[in-house]
């Protein structure tokens, strides 16, 4: 049987929440859905789905395959309906939320390369920490930093993202490198406030296991760009993302230490609900992908 009609069988059955409405939307029967389901299940040799005569519900490994089934199907799309399609068909809207800090300098800042190419498409940014529902707030495109497991949501992975712990040369030489956990203790470490409430968790793996360890310092705030200009200025230690600090990474202006204890990839993702497939939002997906994976991209801080 045809892997990719598998694939589809199970996005389709996933999305919709029973092989009846799937076979509906599929134009197939239910029993050739659940053929296709169970092939696919045998030749992964895993259960993915729970299936009654009323209800379909996904397994934790039916979660986690179904976002590589989105990732898959999602650059398919981009490939199939054409990734440099005639400008003068592509029009209408496209609503994008995004971080504040990372959408002004890795989305909003390259409106103008797709504009360049699609100058019919009326582009909207909102730019912000709060995430209202993107369902209900009819967005077509929502950029977020780590990894969703919804669902309801197709998501694409643009870039891995790592967060490190980092200071200016001048700051370790004046207070010392930390080499274990224990010792961030001993330094003044920047804290993110959100509405009054201090973050002083820093999160780390050690072991196989997650960590999180109390640090404290006495400057904070809630907007990232702050944080990241106080690191450069060697007023502290910070944890920030690869994307903040990239650039002063690679040339030495700050340096990462504690990097053997660093979480998993925290990725960079594109999300958007699957009710709503919007052939914007995956060209707008395609042109940044395409951006981040340029040579020196991150550590530039700019398309090269």
């Amino acid at each position: 049987m045809n892997k990719y009609k598998e694939i589809r069988a199970f996005v389709a059955v996933a999305t919709e929440g029973s092989l009846a409405k799937a076979a509906i939307k599929e134009k197939i029967t239910p029993s050739m859905l659940g053929r296709r389901i169970d092939a696919l299940e045998q030749r992964l040799g895993i259960k993915l789905t729970h299936r009654t005569t009323r209800l379909l519900t996904l397994t934790e490994q039916g979660r986690l395959f179904l976002k590589h089934c989105d990732e898959l199907l999602t650059d398919l799309e981009l490939s199939e309906s054409g990734l440099f399609p005639d400008a003068s068909e592509v029009s209408g809207q496209l609503l994008v939320l995004a971080p504040p800090y990372f959408g002004r300098e890795h989305v909003a800042a390259h409106a103008g390369d797709f504009l360049a190419a699609y100058p019919g498409v009326q582009l909207s940014f909102n730019l912000t920490n709060d995430y209202p529902d993107p369902v209900r707030e009819d967005y077509d495109l929502c950029i977020r930093i780590g990894n969703i497991i919804d669902p309801n949501f197709v998501t694409a992975k643009l870039a891995t993202n790592r967060r490190v712990v980092c200071a200016t040369p001048a700051y370790l030489e004046r207070h010392g490198t930390p080499r274990r956990l224990e010792d961030l203790a001993d330094h003044n470490c920047l804290a993110v406030n959100l509405q009054a409430d201090r973050h002083r968790d820093w999160l780390f793996q050690e072991r196989g296991q997650l960590v999180s360890v109390k640090v404290d310092g006495n400057v904070d705030c809630s907007d990232g760009e702050v944080l990241v200009r106080w690191a450069r200025d060697g007023l502290c230690l910070a944890w920030r993302s690869t994307w903040e600090v990239g650039p002063q990474l690679a040339s030495g202006e700050l340096v990462s230490v504690l990097d053997e204890f660093a979480l998993p990839s925290f990725d960079i993702t594109a999300v958007y609900p699957r009710h709503k497939p919007s052939r914007n939002a995956r060209l707008f997906i395609g042109l940044l992908h395409d951006i981040y994976a340029a040579p020196n991209y991150w550590t530039t801080g700019r398309r090269m």
